[in-house]
């Protein structure tokens, strides 16, 4: 098990490969149960001749050294650890480690995802300041973004409420993004749990955030969309949930509104639409 671990650490660290790639090196491993023969194991696993190059030659790396010493003294879960979620574990692309700051116990809860718009109207401020309340009553945990708009509202108005939460980033523990929820992002490490694939270091890079979008997706039962534009990071992440069976809910807003038309669409396409927080508490029944 202690040599899986190491395993898992370095090859979620080495760079120049995706994150797809590398659950195939684990796999490979895994199956053969090898951990020290790289060239064995990338002959079987169908990587480009670019992640392969980029494997061989990056893994015995300072750089990769330097990560490694570095993230292997902070709190981490690999895949093969019992503490790991079998929900998450169970999809397409499961990260290999996640690192974390918080309560891992809000992992064994029920839990409900929530996303949405950056910039969050009065009418979707509103609509979560009415369910929270109702949902935390019920202990259930609510997942989301640590982004602006509905994510970062959802965690604040939950711990407002005394309730459990868990923040997914897209960067390094170390690191926020926005800088403006730097505040939240401790309250949520110190009262709830908060989540990362990406080790010390890692900044908040743009591609980050849509492969945060299925840590999320794949850590909930349920996910309600609150405010979406037709393109947008909220409607990736449902379109996520979906492809791994979760229950998808949307709440419903005017048809004049470009940030209510993902959520319209989604109800359409045949998501639950949302109108009072029993609807959510529901689905976990």
């Amino acid at each position: 098990m202690l040599q899986a671990r190491e395993f898992l650490l370095r090859l979620s660290l080495c760079r120049g490969l995706g994150r797809i790639s590398k659950v195939r090196v684990w796999k490979r491993a895994q199956q053969l149960r090898c951990f020290d023969d790289l060239p064995r194991l990338v002959d079987g696993c169908q990587l480009s001749l670019r992640s392969q190059t980029a494997l061989l030659n990056n893994w015995t790396s300072p750089e990769l050294d330097r990560a490694v010493r570095v993230n292997q003294t902070q709190p981490h879960l690999t895949i093969v650890d019992p503490a790991y979620p079998a929900s998450l574990r169970e999809i397409f692309c499961p990260p290999l480690v996640l690192f974390y700051a918080g309560d891992l116990s809000l992992l064994k809860r029920p839990r409900l995802g929530i996303v949405g718009a950056r910039d969050a109207s009065a009418y979707g401020v509103g609509v979560l300041r009415g369910f929270l309340p109702e949902i935390v009553k019920h202990r259930l945990v609510v997942v989301s973004g640590l982004a602006r708009g509905i994510d970062g509202l959802s965690h604040r108005v939950t711990l407002e409420c005394g309730g459990m939460t868990i923040g997914v980033i897209g960067c390094g523990l170390d690191h926020c993004y926005p800088a403006e929820n730097r505040q939240l992002q401790a309250a949520v490490a110190s009262r709830g749990l908060v989540l990362s694939e990406y080790g010390w270091g890692e900044p908040p890079l743009s591609f980050h955030f849509p492969e945060r979008n299925r840590i999320i997706a794949g850590l909930v039962q349920t996910l309600l969309v609150v405010e979406a534009k037709r393109r947008s990071g909220s409607l990736i992440t449902a379109n996520l949930a979906l492809d791994e069976n979760r229950n998808v809910c949307a709440v419903p807003g005017r048809i004049d509104t470009i940030r209510s038309l993902g959520c319209n669409e989604l109800i359409a396409a045949g998501a639950k639409p949302i109108l009072r927080a029993q609807d959510l508490i529901d689905e976990f029944s």
